[in-house]
Order: C-alpha cells, then structure tokens, then sequence
C-alpha cells in the first residue's frame, strides 16, 4: 500500500461528502488511500479496489505462514511419501 501524504490524503468528512466522485477518481488515480476525518480524528479510510485486494491477500497469505509455522513447531510434520498417500486417499474418496 502506499503511504498516507498528509498533505493530500486527508480530508474532512464535510469535504468527503460534498465530492464522493472526485475522491474516488483520485484514490483511483494516485493509489493512495485516502484519510477521512470526523471532527479531526481518523473515521475511516477509502481505497482503491486494488489495495484493498492486496491487503486482503497479504493477510491471508501471513496467516497462512503463521499456521503452517505452528504446526511444524508442535511436531505436525509429513514426509513426502506420507504427504502423497494422505493425498491419494482424498483423491480417491472424492471419486467414490
């Protein structure tokens, strides 16, 4: 994600509501989230679909890592061979 330019990434929610269209075509254009403010503090944050993408996989993704990392440390391992059998048996039960 690209980084928050105070300058220009946030705005008041007044200001938000009176331009929705021209804030989305510029977090669009730009990549940058963009800041909303209600009486001075942060109320949200608009992103482009594609940011909001990216994080949802990078969460999914750093999730994933944490789990497979748990189980090799409790001992939750496979060997190759017991990782393709394991696979067959599924493969097979689906067909049946």
């Amino acid at each position: 994600m690209k980084s928050i330019r105070i300058a220009n990434d946030i705005i008041p929610l007044g200001e938000f509501k009176s331009g929705i269209s021209t804030c989305l075509k510029k977090v669009q254009a730009t990549g940058h989230p963009l800041v909303i403010t209600q009486n001075g503090r942060p109320a949200g944050v608009l992103l482009s679909p594609e940011e909001y993408d990216k994080l949802i996989y990078r969460a999914q993704f750093t999730e994933s890592v944490e789990r497979g990392l748990a189980a090799a440390e409790s001992g939750e391992v496979y060997t190759t061979g017991e990782m393709r059998e394991r696979l067959a048996e599924k493969r097979a039960s689906r067909k049946q």
